[in-house]
């Protein structure tokens, strides 16, 4: 078993910035990623890790958010830039090792306008 831990969520204004934080357990050996989940609305991806280092980010979040990872503390961040209130969702950090896949409990994240 793993547990994720996210951190670093809260409220800021537009324009802001927050850096999101999930440390896991023990190593996660496959990809790392961010999801959001506004109210009423799906799970989606923000931003996803492998353990090599290549990214993927959904459009939307291209050029604002930044995912990064520290293999040595398996620690993946999020830092988020240019926060818009369409932002404001819960921020779930998933990891996949060896086939299992974990999910961490939620960050909110609030953007006031």
């Amino acid at each position: 078993q793993v547990q994720l831990v996210e951190s670093g969520g809260g409220l800021v204004q537009a324009g802001g910035s927050l850096r999101l934080s999930c440390a896991a357990s023990r190593s996660i050996s496959g990809t790392m990623g961010w999801y959001r989940q506004a109210p009423g609305k799906q799970r989606e991806l923000v931003a996803a890790i492998t353990s090599g280092g290549t990214t993927n980010y959904a459009d939307s979040m291209k050029g604002r958010f930044t995912i990064s990872r520290d293999n040595a503390k398996n620690t993946v961040y999020l830092q988020m830039n240019s926060l818009k209130p369409e932002d404001t969702a819960v921020y779930y950090c998933k990891g996949t090792n060896w086939g299992s896949v974990y999910w961490g409990q939620g960050t909110q994240v609030t953007v006031s306008s």
